[in-house]
């Protein structure tokens, strides 16, 4: 049924062998739109000449998927290569990666003798904030760590000070949980302070940390929060330049949290895409900077760079996921077709677009393969021959997704498509149907055409993947608790 790989990579590719083993560099942003890219050319207000230059050096996956709907789920699978669901993940406040029988793609790499950091959002489940947590960046397999631990970042303000005292008025008017988080970082696991703008201060932390490690190989995990929530937390230059009046912080002291959001949010904030194009204007500025450096430090060509995003869109927050239907909080391909790039000059065949069914899950045994190093399972591809034309076929034949309250199987053209609760997607304001649903994509990429009745067979295999699939995942997570 599925496509698991039991396997030990003992074989070193040519060309693997002729380039040594390359710098490896993981750009993951942050509920981005699946066509806010201008080189998709389904957008025209989204303009990211930098991101386009790195699809035009490689391979966009025009069917690249992440494993959930939300982010610290799908950011579980990203760095272990299996689905979440075996470490018990779901939903928001999982365990995250306790699970030392699944290791990461930094705990892999940095064994291979590679220098390893992470900057920016680090997200899994709970323990997260917790320094000796697994969950902890520096406790699986990072070297260095610049970032924040929770859902959401202030852009602007990094002072745990003001965090502390929005806490308080937090607390005096019962608004918590609601923080827009305007707290420092972690170095390591020292808490500091910073003044500027976190796509900027991140992008420079992770060129800081390849030039301090050039002659390599390095393992950067770049993390950008953009383009999340809080959208309009940009430099008041910027506002100024495009005319925008922007739209202000909550204070707890002043109005309701609900209140406040549903302004910030579509269809009620008129400059709410403008505001998305702005934060995704600065974060193509510094995908700009980071190959002029990599260009400049004579490491491009062999530095092998995957761009992905978290989840899909978020369309409260103005992202575009034209022609798919919803988007982040929910199971529709909205909601987990993502922006996905794979650039490697010295060994990938620049200006493809791929149309292969692919996954963030293949990342871990993709990265793996091309530095030779071996492991032993994972639910991901390892995707080196379709990338080098050896294998034009490969895809999956079935992915699954489950987040409690939706789940939906992909197999080949149809797909299944369920839902038991819409509160979460009721408070993004999504437009989700209760009930179960089977969709031919090929025909109806937007999900609007329930065949269910005209293809009961087909419903019914879907369902029977799902539910083995399922139980192979509860098992998974029971072996190991």
């Amino acid at each position: 049924m599925l496509r698991h790989l039991f396997v030990v990579i003992g074989f070193v590719s040519s060309l693997a062998l002729l380039c040594g083993k390359p710098n490896i560099l993981l750009i993951v942003t942050d509920d981005q739109g699946y066509s806010d890219m201008g080189v998709t050319g389904r957008t025209f207000d989204a303009k990211t000449p930098n991101i386009d230059r790195l699809a035009k050096s490689g391979v966009r996956f025009e069917n690249g998927y992440a494993t959930s709907g939300v982010c610290s789920p799908s950011r579980c699978a990203l760095i272990t290569g299996v689905y979440q669901e075996r470490q018990g993940n779901y939903w928001f406040g999982g365990p995250g990666i306790p699970n030392k029988n699944y290791p990461t793609l930094a705990e892999k790499l940095k064994a291979a003798g590679y220098a390893t950091a992470y900057i920016g959002k680090s997200h899994y489940g709970q323990g997260d904030k917790d320094t000796t947590s697994r969950n902890f960046p520096n406790n699986h397999g990072f070297d260095y760590f610049y970032g924040f631990t929770h859902s959401r970042k202030d852009y602007l303000k990094h002072d745990d000070a003001l965090e502390a005292a929005e806490q308080a008025k937090l607390k005096t008017t019962g608004n918590g949980g609601n923080s827009i988080n305007p707290s420092g970082f972690w170095k390591n696991k020292q808490r500091v302070k910073a003044e500027g703008f976190s796509t900027e201060i991140f992008s420079e932390q992770a060129r800081r940390f390849m030039k301090q490690h050039k002659d390599g190989p390095f393992f950067v995990q770049l993390s950008f929060n953009a383009v999340h929530t809080f959208t309009h937390q940009l430099p008041e230059e910027y506002l100024k330049k495009k005319g925008l009046k922007g739209y202000h912080d909550f204070d707890p002291l002043s109005e309701d949290y609900i209140t406040w959001n549903k302004g910030a949010k579509r269809p009620h904030n008129v400059e709410g895409r403008a505001l998305y194009l702005g934060q995704l204007h600065y974060l193509d500025l510094e995908i700009g900077k980071i190959l002029q450096f990599l260009e400049r430090e004579n490491l491009r060509d062999d530095t092998f760079i995957i761009f992905i995003s978290d989840n899909g869109g978020s369309p409260v927050n103005y992202a575009n996921n034209d022609p798919l239907r919803e988007g982040k909080f929910s199971l529709y391909e909205g909601g987990t077709r993502v922006p996905f790039l794979m650039s490697w000059p010295s060994t990938i065949r620049k200006g493809q677009v791929i149309e292969n069914v692919v996954s963030m899950l293949d990342i871990f045994p993709t990265v793996c393969a091309a530095v030779d190093v071996p492991i032993q399972f994972t639910d991901g591809l390892d995707l080196m021959p379709l990338l080098s034309g050896r294998d034009p076929n490969l895809q999956h034949d079935v992915l699954v997704w489950d987040m409690n309250a939706e789940t939906a199987v992909l197999k080949g053209k149809w797909k299944l498509k369920t839902a038991n609760d819409l509160k979460q997607a009721q408070r993004q304001f999504l437009d989700v149907k209760y009930g179960e649903f089977l969709y031919n994509l090929e025909e109806d990429p937007g999900e609007n055409r329930d065949l269910r009745y005209f293809f009961p067979e087909k419903f019914e295999e879907l369902k029977s993947i799902y539910f083995d699939w399922k139980k192979e995942m509860e098992k998974s997570a029971q072996d190991f608790s």
